[in-house]
């Protein structure tokens, strides 16, 4: 799998859609993904919006807890990662990040302000 590294400077706001949910690895039995060092991997939707048009929104793993992200809020994401994958006649991109911390002060999606 080939890593790509993200300029994040240029994906405009990037705002969070669905706050940290645990990645599962085997949604039957519940099992939790781990990263190598065993910390459990999170997801975190965000929303990206280039040059004020449409908006997208890629889902981001990163490993351990991100803490202080409610839906809604401005993030910054640190050190994001592109994979391109293939499985059979199915392909995509994945999205990894070393981190995902909240910029405080910024309005969530239910008009309470951050920390300043």
């Amino acid at each position: 799998m080939q890593s790509i590294p993200v300029d994040t400077a240029r994906l405009g706001v990037l705002r969070c859609a669905i706050a940290p949910e645990v990645k599962l690895s085997n949604p039957e039995t519940q099992e939790v993904k781990k990263d190598r060092d065993g910390n459990p991997v999170y997801t975190v939707a965000v929303t990206v919006r280039q040059d004020r048009r449409r908006i997208s929104v890629i889902e981001i793993a990163v490993s351990g807890e991100p803490k202080g992200i409610d839906e809604g809020q401005i993030v910054k994401v640190t050190g994001l990662t592109a994979f391109a994958w293939s499985m059979g006649d199915r392909h995509g991109v994945s999205f990894r990040a070393d981190a995902i911390t909240p910029v405080h002060g910024t309005a969530t999606a239910h008009g309470k302000g951050g920390d300043a």
